[in-house]
């Protein structure tokens, strides 16, 4: 029961992350942040595929998402100190780990580009917890990240990553499965 406790509370902690990773596939489109800009290797800084309306509509869905967190919490039993927070921190941690996913993803992208990968090409491991890295830290900068938490989350986001593409490739909102 401890373990299935740790694993809901570890959920609860970085939902904000998740749907400001997984919001911009559907909330995207528009100006590239990198403005069509290439870095010196003469490629692309991150490419058509991160846009300024992704990134920012991300975060925003993330903080909605702790807000909301933080008006349920005190109605739910989830038995975490980590999670008793006020309304004004639950915001707090949501924006450093929406903020925190967006520029992890950004950063895979634009390593990607580096390494002369094409929008949409695979890059194992950082493609899948890329974001999640960088969430937790910038999470640290202000809150306490369990490693309980960090060591559920990191194999759970693997497959839940390929779930949650598999799903979006079969719904037509992504062009590859991974």
């Amino acid at each position: 029961m401890a373990s299935f406790v740790a694993v809901v509370g570890a959920i609860w902690f970085i939902l904000p992350a998740y749907l400001a990773n997984a919001s911009p596939v559907v909330l995207g489109g528009g100006l590239p942040m990198d403005f069509g800009h290439h870095f010196i290797d003469k490629r692309r800084l991150f490419g058509d595929g991160k846009t300024w309306r992704g990134f920012y509509g991300g975060i925003l869905v993330g903080i909605l998402v702790g807000a909301l967190q933080g008006y349920l919490y005190p109605h739910i039993a989830l038995d975490s100190p980590v999670n008793d927070l006020t309304m004004t921190a639950y915001i707090l941690r949501a924006v450093l780990l929406s903020f925190g996913a967006g520029v992890g993803d950004l950063t895979g992208s634009f390593i990607k580009r580096r390494i002369n990968l094409k929008r949409g090409a695979p890059f194992p491991i950082v493609d899948q917890i890329g974001f999640l890295v960088l969430a937790f830290l910038f999470a640290v900068l202000r809150f306490e990240v369990p490693t309980v938490y960090v060591l559920i989350l990191l194999p759970l986001t693997l497959f839940a990553h390929l779930g949650a593409n598999i799903f979006a490739y079969l719904a037509g909102m992504k062009d590859v499965w991974y």
